[in-house]
């Protein structure tokens, strides 16, 4: 058996537990708290990360024909000034297959085990890609920290846990008999053997660059498949810090680090194309906005293609017990990470007779002021703003704000105007608060697509029922990965939960006192493959499965 196997199969055995038992566990630490690590393991990260800006990132890898490279801190709006390999595609394809049959004929414990090893690696690097992060995709710190770095480590062990328990449900070998007439019985020895599909290339986001990086490559990595990274190039530096360490153990279990590539970019020269158009590209991981997903979708024909975009994530509240909780927790998804997460809440819908609160009626003006109310609570400490929208990833949010804001203007209500607020420490920071618009269900063209950024609408409904009916529509039609209700009826409750799923969405009711965009790896289903906001689930066996087919040689006997 492999000794990174061995090192690490306590860690794989609990995670395969809480996959099939679906309880709250992380293999990584998420809180960067010096009370946790110390002070030493938190100033070297930052040190580490500052001594890599105005320099060329020290990746080496076959087929490179220059430098690239154009990131710029969305907290100083300087360049970062690092560089990159830039490569030639078409060559470097050829060193990759030459890495291919090597790690075919590995066996599977090896190959999980070094992915294994690979993860944890990335783990000891948290405080520098927490910083990585930050100054490329805009995140604050903790979550940084946690949801670009722990969270999506889980989200990496999980999708290895499911490699790991397909690859195993086939046996290497089997003994079969059975008799043919007169002939007598036929005996034969037949073995089953795991074939790669071929190289798999993962298209990261800006804003969570290793959300789909980790499982994606442990996926396709574990099954046989070498894997070429394609970071957005606004947020290349998480990425290459991932590549880097399994390149560097690839090396030392004496494989190939070809098996794990890197191809950066710039918004001027984009390499996205060819990487898909490639012959040699058998698996693509897209994670991004929603039209260029579908046109994978549509267009990478013969490839096997795994999305996740966005939607149109919505809210309906029909009744509460607690109005202020309610408030608090719709307007935290409103104010988290900018909403800039694929689990933002957009669409809240409110009937227009108001809510029962405690068994009295609630007018829907008040329910949506308790909504902005909570939003302005959150935003009243600079720290706590700070901590919890971050920064924007890009300027052209600016110009989705100001579009909305002036259609709001003219066709509905602005109930709160967008604006930026002071980030201590830095003063050039790129920052939004939310724009929250009242609108009605014949207001739709505004808001029946994803509008990426600090962006939210208050729905007026005719009732509870039309409000269930239109975001159901919209989550059918335009996708949805998260959706809630607020509701104390049972049998609304009930009718809200079959109307999402039949809808092809997962959805949550009552949550409050947590964060509601919080989608636990091993336990919660991200994205359902039900709707257009992507056709991939993390994870289940169906995002490992297709990544290896079976074929058989079977000997007769005497």
């Amino acid at each position: 058996m492999s000794v990174w196997f061995e090192k690490h199969q306590a860690t794989l055995e609990k995670a395969m537990d809480a996959c099939a038992k679906r309880y709250a566990w992380t293999g990584y630490q998420e809180s960067p708290s010096s009370k946790i690590h110390g002070s030493e393991r938190p100033a070297a990260g930052k040190a580490n990360f500052e001594a890599m800006l105005g320099k060329p990132y020290p990746l080496e890898q076959p087929a490179t024909v220059g430098q690239t490279g154009a990131e710029v801190s969305p907290y100083t709006k300087e360049a970062l000034g690092i560089t990159y390999p830039k490569a030639d595609v078409a060559e470097l394809y050829q060193h990759i297959d030459q890495a291919k049959a090597q790690w075919r004929n590995t066996s599977t414990e090896e190959r999980v085990g070094l992915c294994l090893e690979m993860l944890h690696r990335c783990s000891e690097q948290l405080f520098e890609n927490a910083h990585s992060t930050m100054h490329t995709s805009g995140q604050s710190y903790i979550m940084a920290f946690a949801g670009s770095g722990a969270n999506a480590l889980d989200r990496g062990l999980e999708a290895l846990a499911y490699a790991y328990k397909a690859m195993k449900d086939v046996p290497e070998t089997a003994d079969w008999e059975r008799k043919f007439g007169a002939d007598g019985a036929a005996k034969l020895d037949k073995r089953y053997r795991l074939m790669p599909r071929g190289v798999g290339v993962v298209i990261c986001c800006a804003t969570f660059p290793l959300w789909n990086g980790y499982p994606a490559l442990c996926a396709s990595l574990a099954t046989g498949n070498p894997v070429v990274m394609k970071p957005h190039p606004a947020a290349i530096l998480p990425v290459a810090l991932m590549v880097s360490r399994c390149r560097e153990i690839l090396v030392e279990a004496g494989y190939d680090p070809n098996l794990v590539t890197m191809v950066a970019d710039t918004r001027e020269e984009p390499a996205t194309m060819e990487l898909l158009e490639h012959p040699d590209t058998a698996i693509i991981d897209f994670t991004g906005s929603p039209k260029f997903g579908s046109w994978i979708e549509q267009n990478c024909n013969g490839k096997l293609v795994y999305t996740e975009t966005a939607g149109c994530n919505s809210v309906v509240v029909e009744s509460t017990d607690d109005l202020a909780a309610m408030a608090k927790a719709i307007a935290h998804s409103l104010c988290q990470a900018s909403a800039q997460m694929c689990t933002s809440v957009q669409n809240v819908h409110i009937p227009a007779d108001g809510i029962l609160v405690n068994g009295e009626r609630v007018s829907y003006d008040d329910v949506s002021q308790a909504i902005v109310d909570a939003v302005e609570a959150h935003l009243e400490n600079p720290k706590n703003a700070a901590f919890l929208c971050g920064t924007l990833v890009d300027d052209n949010i600016y110009t989705t704000i100001d579009r909305l804001s002036e259609l709001g203007e003219q066709r509905g209500k602005i109930l709160r105007q967008s604006g930026p607020y002071e980030n201590p420490g830095f003063p050039n920071a790129r920052t939004a608060t939310p724009l929250i618009i009242d609108v009605s269900n014949e207001d739709s063209d505004m808001y029946r697509e994803e509008l990426f950024g600090p962006i939210s609408f208050m729905i007026k409904g005719k009732n509870a029922d039309d409000c269930l009916a239109a975001a159901t529509r919209d989550a059918k039609e335009r996708g949805a990965i998260t959706s809630h209700v607020y509701s104390i009826d049972e049998d609304f409750l009930e009718k809200a939960q079959d109307a999402y799923n039949v809808a092809g969405a997962s959805v949550a009711c009552n949550l409050m006192g947590m964060p509601i965009n919080f989608a636990a790896a091993y336990s919660d289903f991200h994205v359902t493959g039900l709707n257009p906001a992507g056709n991939a689930c993390l994870a289940d066996l169906a995002f490992v499965t297709s990544r290896f087919r079976i074929v058989q040689s079977k000997v007769m006997r005497r």
